[in-house]
This record gives structure tokens, C-alpha cells and sequence, in this order.
């Protein structure tokens, strides 16, 4: 659960990055905000392997 958390606190922190980057055209938002939906896909994919794991153990 504790990844959950992690990944709920990065999808909100990267909202501001998202709005500087869509609304604003601010460059450097949208780097880190790739940088943060490719931490996600890495927390996601985590979750995943956990919840597998739980389900079959």
C-alpha cells in the first residue's frame, strides 16, 4: 500500500508540472513532468508485480 501512496503523492505533485507545461507552453515543466509519468509507469508496474504476487502467494 505504502507504493500506492507514493504513486498518488507523484500523480499530484506533477499536476502543477502538467498545467505550467499545457496551459502556460513552459518547456522545462514538460521535462520534468515526463520525468514523473515515467516514474509512475515504474511505480505502476511495481504495483502490479505486488498485487500478482499477493493474489497468487
Amino acid at each position: 500500500m505504502d507504493k500506492f501512496k507514493e504513486l498518488k503523492e507523484l500523480i499530484s505533485s506533477a499536476e502543477a508540472d502538467a498545467t505550467a507545461f499545457f496551459d502556460k507552453g513552459n518547456k522545462a515543466a514538460g521535462t520534468r513532468l515526463r520525468n514523473a509519468m515515467q516514474q509512475s509507469k515504474v511505480l505502476a508496474q511495481d504495483i502490479r508485480n505486488e498485487v500478482t504476487a499477493k493474489k497468487n502467494g
